[in-house]
């Protein structure tokens, strides 16, 4: 097990969550309420966590001896909402218990 791991998941969910924000609620105000504050706002520190999210993740892959197939999964998952909890309760969790 990594002992990046931890660390892992906590970014794995902030970056989950702020895409969520992103997507679903930041955007939708830009476009339907013509405010692009909260793009503004939200987009440099999700842009952040996603580059910390594919940077630790390729870290990490060779500690926990992940195929190059589950890299990809997970490294995929970061762009798909919602990806970054499935990949936390597949792949994640069950290492760190």
């Amino acid at each position: 097990m990594s002992k990046m791991l931890p660390t892992f998941r906590i970014v794995a969910l902030l970056e989950g969550v702020s895409y969520i924000l992103l997507l679903f609620i930041a955007t939708p105000i830009k476009y339907f309420g013509d405010d692009p504050q909260y793009v503004k706002m939200l987009g440099m520190p999700h842009g952040i966590l996603f580059m910390a999210y594919v940077v630790i993740a390729v870290l990490i892959s060779k500690d926990m001896k992940w195929a190059t197939r589950t890299l990809w999964v997970v490294l995929i998952a970061s762009v798909i909402p919602f990806g970054t909890f499935y990949i936390d309760k597949k792949y994640l969790k069950k290492s760190h218990v």
